[in-house]
């Protein structure tokens, strides 16, 4: 991977950000290029792990951990190089070795195999305060050395910000390859949050589109066209068991899991207008939600399930608009813009993430219900398919650069921003894990 920071980033955290690049030769991964961070970042230490095993580990913990918290663009991270010892047990840590540096923060540890896999020992260390912030254990099976690193990213990043980390979650993704030609194919992807692991979960011939996550991460709906015409199918991702949905005349589109699991919102043309409908999994029993001669579609659910918003032209162009699903009250939610799309409501229930397109340009914006106020959060064109990382601090979108779509990342605040090209095909349709 290649990390790349905007220019207002200082020349020694520059340096940093090359030395902390990691390899993404698998095919189909995502490279990740930070492009902007906060204006005053921490400053943090990761000291890099002791292996405590036979030749060399793996892979090198510290490097991910460091990894993990520089793309948060919260912290400034300071290269092994530059540290003047390297601890890997608090008992060996020297404050004024990290003092003089003015670091803020330093974590570091130490990896060993055991019989049943890998044990990490860690420990999280505040300079000025002189104050061991925490000193633990981690255990993983053999062969996950990555997602251990996570996880200890995850502990540190909660612990210094209050907000539980996201680096142990997962990606889903199309690639689209060998577009308007007789080879055209389609990928629905997974990868870790970082880009890498990347695996095929479907291949296809024709196009794939609207890929969700249920609240377990342990499923995924998506709409396909294997059939020569759109069908909304569910597939088990241990065992890659796929089951179709539905399979109507028409439209059949934009699945998207109910927060308890039990229901997928999703549109149907079926009726001639595409309209929303709930579908039970269980009994397996549908549901119209909405009626209207104009087009419904882009269903998402609120936090509590009790609403479920969607995008209609009812109004004479795209808005956004809330349905309460027992009582079928209808808001109109978006006003500012000719055009308002693809909303997902963050889990505190007052902003909204949207497609929001000004001055002929479609960017990703966030709305402030109660004041009603628009925020622009990117600055590129073409922008789409936003999806929230489940601790709400980040938003996956899909655009475009040189030609080729790509994956982009940007913070709630619009503060932080990074992308993530692919190694090859154009890259569309991003959907966030929910914590797994």
């Amino acid at each position: 991977m290649v990390l790349a920071f905007s220019g207002r980033r200082p020349l020694s955290l520059l340096l940093l950000c090359v030395a902390l690049a990691l390899g993404s030769s698998a095919r189909g991964e995502l490279a990740i290029e930070i492009t902007q961070g906060v204006d005053a970042p921490v400053p943090v230490a990761v000291v890099p792990f002791a292996w405590q095993g036979r030749g060399r580990p793996p892979e090198d913990l510290g490097k991910i951990i460091r990894f993990d918290l520089a793309r948060s663009g919260q912290f400034a991270m300071t290269a092994p190089e530059d540290m003047l010892s390297l601890p890997s047990r608090p008992e060996d840590l020297y404050v004024r070795d990290w003092r003089v540096q003015g670091i803020a923060y330093v974590l570091l540890g130490s990896v060993r195999p055991t019989e049943s896999g890998l044990e990490a020992r860690y420990a999280l260390f505040d300079v000025f305060a002189e104050r061991l912030l925490f000193d633990e254990t981690l255990e993983a099976p053999a062969g996950q050395l990555r997602a251990l690193a996570h996880r200890i990213s995850d502990r540190a990043y909660e612990q210094l910000t209050g907000i539980p980390g996201a680096f142990s979650t997962r990606l889903l993704y199309v690639v689209a390859q060998n577009i308007a030609t007789e080879a055209e194919t389609f990928r629905l992807e997974m990868a870790d949050a970082d880009g890498a692991n990347a695996q095929t979960l479907l291949k296809s011939r024709e196009p794939i589109l609207s890929a969700s996550w249920s609240p377990d991460g342990q499923t995924v709906v998506y709409v396909s066209f294997e059939t020569g015409k759109p069908a909304i199918y569910l597939q088990e991702i241990a065992t890659g068991r796929r089951e179709k949905l539905t399979d109507f005349e028409g439209l059949n589109g934009s699945p998207v899991f109910s927060p308890d699991g039990k229901q997928l919102a999703l549109v149907l043309s079926a009726g001639g207008n595409p309209d929303i409908f709930v579908l039970d999994l269980e009994t397996r029993k549908l549901r119209q939600l909405t009626r209207h001669f104009a087009i419904d579609t882009e269903p998402s659910w609120t936090a509590d399930g009790e609403a479920v918003l969607f995008t209609s032209n009812r109004g004479g162009g795209p808005q956004i608009y809330k349905m309460n699903v027992r009582s079928r009250a209808i808001e109109r939610l978006t006003f500012v813009g000719d055009y308002n799309a693809r909303a997902r409501m963050l889990a505190d229930g007052r902003y909204l993430i949207f497609v929001h397109r000004q001055d002929g340009i479609f960017h990703i914006a966030t709305q402030d219900l109660e004041r009603g106020t628009v925020q622009i959060l990117t600055e590129t064109s073409l922008d789409e398919s936003p999806s929230v990382a489940p601790n709400g601090s980040m938003a996956i979108y899909a655009t475009r650069s040189n030609g080729r779509g790509i994956l982009a990342v940007v913070s709630i605040d619009g503060r932080v921003k990074y992308r993530l090209p692919s190694t090859e095909g154009d890259v569309r349709e991003p959907a966030w894990s929910p914590f797994l």
